[in-house]
């Protein structure tokens, strides 16, 4: 049995938040150059140029890429050898974004209540998601989810009749709505299966995987590849102003269902789509 401190949960966490906010995986960075290449409409054109250049100066500046530093999403994956000490698991970890948000001087974006919107002040409380798995490690992702992008997600509850192109044209019909909202070049996050809360979470955790990456599953790997060509083809383009790159990556994720059921949930993220990872 391996025992890990809260404190350093607490601090891993703030730095998680801190460098999430500032520092773009390098895989959209690559993925956002890279769009910028293949743009071929001079309006297009400058519009990556300058996500291009903001993704550079926040880097130089030391400061957020985005004014909306999101909501604290954080994944944790817990060895089942190992045994906190030193206080409560959840509260370490909220804890910890209360220092990075606070301290890292980043904007605080949290309401206490859905309904009386009175603001926490410290960006608390985190959406926090546990699973626990073999061995004696402790792997914290903290993904920072900013609501332009979140607002545009959606789920829909098909049934077993629905086929392939059916599961297609629901994706695309979301992100067709979504249009400039997002704050496109967005890549998107697509979960398949589950119920009606675990296809969400399956979307979600999409989205923290790398957009250079493909599924391991060759068939869910060209349904990628189909749903990436079907959203560019929408001609949204970089911040709706149009251009072949509406999408940077499409992921999608997948997990057994009800013989009743067909659950297929779309969670979209900008072009600025956050997420740091450590493992204690």
């Amino acid at each position: 049995m391996r025992e890990i401190d809260c404190k350093t949960i607490m601090k891993t966490v703030a730095a998680l938040c801190v460098q999430a906010n500032k520092l773009l995986p390098q895989d959209v960075v690559g993925a956002v150059h890279a769009a910028r290449q293949t743009e071929q409409l001079p309006l297009a054109q400058s519009i990556m140029q300058d996500i291009c250049d903001n993704i550079d100066a926040a880097k130089q500046l030391d400061i957020p890429v985005c004014q909306d530093t999101g909501m604290a999403v954080v994944f944790v994956e817990l060895g089942q050898e190992v045994h906190i000490i030193g206080g409560a698991l959840s509260q370490a970890i909220n804890d910890g974004v209360r220092d990075g948000y606070v301290n890292g001087k980043l904007r605080l974006s949290v309401v206490g209540d859905p309904l009386n919107r009175v603001n926490t002040g410290d960006n608390t409380p985190a959406i926090v998601h546990y699973s626990i798995v073999p061995g004696d490690r402790l792997k914290i992702t903290v993904a920072p989810k900013g609501f332009g992008s979140e607002n545009m997600s959606g789920l829909r509850m098909l049934t077993p009749a629905a086929d392939r192109k059916k599961v297609v044209d629901t994706v695309v019909e979301i992100v067709k709505a979504a249009g400039s909202n997002p704050c496109p070049p967005m890549v998107v996050g697509v979960g398949i299966g589950g119920d009606f809360e675990y296809a969400a979470l399956l979307a979600k955790k999409a989205l923290c995987r790398p957009v250079d990456s493909e599924n391991p599953n060759p068939y869910y790997r060209q349904l990628e590849a189909d749903l990436l060509q079907a959203v560019n083809a929408l001609d949204i383009g970089p911040q709706g102003f149009g251009g072949k790159t509406t999408a940077l990556k499409v992921n999608v994720e997948y997990f057994g269902t009800h013989i009743a059921g067909l659950p297929v949930a779309v969670n979209i993220g900008c072009h600025v789509t956050r997420h740091q990872t450590a493992v204690l």
